[in-house]
């Protein structure tokens, strides 16, 4: 028997708050690494941890609060919770050894395409991980080119995003980062939940498959699991924002990634005092808005 299913169980609700929070880790993760790359003198270790942890976070945390909309008409619904931490794990251990040979081989076509694609198949992992923790009186199939556009979606905007992230200075372009990378988490959730097709098997008298699967909303069964990694992404929002290196601009961006693309013919470097807007996101050069000696004036 053929079971309707529904990923829009709250319309509009589900997906909206599935890309904010794809889009808040991802901008937090990747602050991170381009942090680490943007200074020499940071703690290089400890913001690559932080940034694959924040982004692997981000992946589950969003495939789950897209979850809560999930339903399967006129059945019961249950998570295998060994499964949906095994995701949680497989995220940030395929994103964390991308983003640690981006930090130490450098921002290089070969490590940003690689890592790119870790990071891609790290969302396609944690998504079908996630899929295959559902518990019910049923089996899940998938379409074969479904699943195949779902993992193309998920490597090319996960690789854009870190090319953006890394090849680029100023708020535009972590901007931009963080809203392909959402595009790459809930472009893939979705594209994988159009492939599915549940197949129902054996009792599916209500009351037989309550007993079995107890009577509990996704809602109530999700949302618990759900406070550990949203409170680890405000705290790694808390961390990244109240950085002194990255609120004053005290980084080395300059000679990390000459490459960079402003838009502008490339300036010799040369003492200059000219103040420097520069955001949250977006660390100044060195040099600029550090105190000058006497000397130099």
């Amino acid at each position: 028997m053929q079971g309707t299913v529904d990923g829009f169980a709250f319309g509009a609700v589900t997906p909206a708050a599935s890309y904010l929070v794809a889009c808040v880790g991802s901008a937090l993760g990747l602050r991170c690494v381009v942090r680490s790359l943007s200074n020499r003198q940071s703690w290089k270790p400890g913001w690559l941890a932080l940034g694959a942890a924040t982004i692997g976070c981000g992946i589950w945390t969003m495939h789950f609060v897209a979850m809560v909309g999930f339903r399967i008409q006129g059945i019961p619904i249950d998570y295998d919770s060994r499964l949906t931490s095994l995701g949680l794990v497989v995220a940030i251990v395929m994103v964390g050894i991308g983003v640690f040979a981006v930090g130490y081989r450098g921002a290089t076509p070969v490590t940003l395409t690689a890592a790119g694609i870790l990071a891609g198949l790290a969302v396609v992992a944690t998504h079908y991980t996630g899929m295959a923790a559902l518990q019910l009186n049923g089996s899940l199939e998938y379409d074969s080119l479904t699943v195949a556009a779902s993992v193309l979606i998920a490597v090319a905007a996960a690789t854009a995003a870190l090319w953006t992230a890394a090849s680029y200075r100023g708020f535009p372009a972590a901007l931009g980062a963080s809203l392909l990378m959402g595009v790459a988490l809930t472009g893939t959730h979705y594209t994988g939940m159009a492939a599915l097709s549940v197949h129902l098997r054996g009792a599916t008298d209500a009351s037989y498959m309550t007993g079995m699967y107890g009577n509990a909303s996704p809602a109530s069964i999700l949302l618990p699991m759900l406070i550990g990694p949203v409170v680890f992404l405000i705290l790694a929002g808390v961390v990244v924002m109240f950085d002194p290196q990255l609120v004053l601009g005290d980084g080395d961006w300059s000679r990390a990634n000459p490459r960079r693309r402003r838009g502008t013919a490339v300036v010799p470097q040369r003492p200059a005092h000219t103040p420097q807007t520069a955001s949250l996101f977006e660390p100044r050069d060195q040099g600029v808005g550090r105190h000058t000696s006497p000397r130099g004036r």
